[in-house]
């Protein structure tokens, strides 16, 4: 660690020889950044109030607005995402906000005060991690935790990386997360390697350009497990010296996968937002065994996973959500969360054992449980990547066959009263920035798509139905967050399914015409539609209504095949 810097004065004025960063193909100089974090610092010490919230896309200058911001004495809320429903409960908590964020500040034309070194406890930075449920949680870090990390990071992977020179640092991951924060920004700067600010987005972009020069790749789960064989990794074997994984569980296929094109094992880094890193394995040396990283105590109760480590704030243990075994020699495998228990009709199941289960089957390459909602109360959910197996089933049986043969296997271990309800099949699993498939993201999966109905009248040529529209219609996902609106498109859709419930419509629809939507419909309200069948013109005519009045008209034409 010659090169290393503290990160109290990783924004000082250093060695003229040093780069922080790659933009563009362009070195940006240490000397630079040091400047353009003056310039922030300026700018941030001109604002009232101590917290702060800074997004950025752009690598580098996030790093500058962080260091910036800590050099004026502001708290950092680092928020993982800017969509409105974060927005909404981030603006008030904050005095100003840079990046691309509304009202956003900009560096200030000229430094200020020159810059002095950061108090180690008392700079700090608020970060957000979803966990499994999707509502975010913010917890707050002193650059004291930061700087212990990377120095523990620099000590086991540091001196392998730069056998024959410092590697550049390409990433997949966002640096608003603790992993990317870490492994993107901090540790890099500390240890004097560059940074490429442009991110890696597509598997043809990594295949292309991990083979340019030496290359550290900081990755996640979601992207290691997408590499298609189909593509030349040929140059990047022959380039890459580190792939780190972190923010989830790499399925061991996943890794021995991306070892077989790489040529490099990925190195699966486990922690949390709470805890830090924690440990690390290699699956193609390590198997599922993991080992703690420097300075990281451990220990179990009963089962549970409990660590202490300079990554958190303070000197008491933390007891993880994870379940685990101890090794004779000191190092631990993992069992799955502690807190994944659920209750189905007064039973006890464990989602963990659960998809262990689906896994087991053969017929689920990737699989999630949850709980949804229904009438009788909560019930348990599957959403699964179907292996090579799986998806022959699903094409020869259908989804009623596929979810038959998964519910008998289950019935091996489980309790009939307790079996998954319902299933969604699909080609890869939604995944947060995190990499993470949160019950959020799963949850949604399983809203319903129609209203509740009720006829009131259903013979041809006439049809009325009453329709039940709440907020929780999967039609309004994204549709807009904290203001539903049902979208124009999906009335359309509305009318011809409802139409063919009620008449014999041919198979192919034509086009609409007449269209008129008077007023929006906005959840929760008792919608009216209206349906009149002309066979002989074979059209459709339908209308929408509630109590404030007609919502939308027209009529939609059919044809044959």
């Amino acid at each position: 660690m010659a090169d290393w810097i503290s990160l109290a004065r990783v924004a000082l004025p250093g060695p003229a020889q040093r780069a922080v960063a790659r933009r563009g193909g362009a070195l940006i100089a240490h000397e630079r950044f040091s400047a353009d974090v003056a310039r922030w610092q300026a700018a941030f010490a001109a604002v009232p109030g101590q917290h702060v919230a800074i997004y950025f896309a752009d690598s580098y200058d996030f790093a500058c607005a962080l260091f910036g911001a800590w050099h004026a004495g502001k708290v950092a809320m680092l928020p993982g995402d800017a969509q409105p429903a974060t927005l909404e409960r981030l603006l008030p908590q904050v005095a100003a906000c840079a990046g691309e964020l509304p009202g956003a500040l900009q560096p200030a034309a000229a430094p200020g005060a020159p810059l002095h070194e950061l108090d180690l406890h008392e700079t700090q930075a608020v970060i957000y991690t979803s966990g499994s449920s999707g509502q975010p949680v913010a917890i707050r870090k002193r650059l004291a935790q930061l700087e212990a990390e990377v120095q523990h990071l620099e000590t086991v992977f540091g001196a392998r990386m730069d056998a024959g020179g410092a590697p550049l640092i390409r990433a997949t991951v966002s640096h608003q997360h603790i992993y990317g924060l870490l492994f993107v920004t901090t540790w890099p700067l500390a240890a004097g390697r560059v940074v490429e600010v442009e991110k890696l987005v597509y598997p043809e972009q990594m295949a292309q350009r991990l083979g340019l020069e030496a290359t550290a790749l900081v990755s996640s789960p979601a992207h290691l497990k997408r590499l298609p064989e189909s593509l030349d990794w040929s140059a990047a074997r022959g380039q890459l010296r580190a792939i780190f994984s972190s923010g989830g569980p790499l399925p061991p296929e996943s890794s021995g996968q991306a070892h077989a094109l790489l040529g490099v094992s990925p190195t699966e880094v486990y922690g949390s937002s709470e805890t830090g890193g924690v440990a690390w394995r290699q699956r193609a040396h390590d198997g599922d065994a993991w080992t703690a990283l420097p300075e990281v105590q451990w220990r179990l109760k009963d089962d549970t996973l409990c660590v202490r480590s300079a990554h958190l704030d303070g000197d008491e243990w933390w007891e993880t959500a994870d379940r685990a075994k101890a090794l004779p020699d000191g190092r631990f495998v993992l069992q799955g969360r502690a807190d994944r228990i659920v209750k189905i009709e007064e039973k006890r199941v464990s989602l963990v054992a659960l998809e262990d289960a689906l896994a087991a089957s053969g017929l689920v390459a990737e699989g999630k449980a949850l709980l949804v909602p229904s009438e009788g109360g909560p019930r348990l959910a599957v959403v699964a990547v179907p292996s090579a197996e799986g998806w022959s089933v699903l094409q020869a049986e259908g989804k009623r066959g596929m979810s038959a043969r998964i519910r008998q296997h289950l019935l091996q271990g489980f309790e009939r009263v307790v079996l998954p309800r319902r299933f969604r099949y699909l080609r890869e699993l939604p995944v947060n920035t995190q990499g993470k498939a949160t019950e959020a993201l799963l949850g949604v999966l399983f809203q319903p798509e129609l209203p509740r109905a009720t006829w009131r009248e259903r013979r041809a040529p006439q049809a009325a139905v009453s329709l039940e529209i709440v907020p929780q219609l999967r039609v309004f996902e994204g549709h807009f967050p904290g203001a539903p609106v049902l979208p124009g498109v999906v009335q359309l859709d509305w009318a011809i399914a409802f139409g063919r419930r009620a008449f014999e419509l041919p198979p192919r629809f034509l086009r609409a015409e007449q269209m008129k939507f008077q007023q929006p419909v906005l959840p929760p309200v008792q919608l009216e539609l209206e349906l009149e069948w002309k066979a002989e013109a074979r059209q459709l005519h339908f209308r929408f209504a509630s109590q404030t009045g007609q919502h939308s008209s027209g009529r939609l034409v059919f044809g044959e095949a």
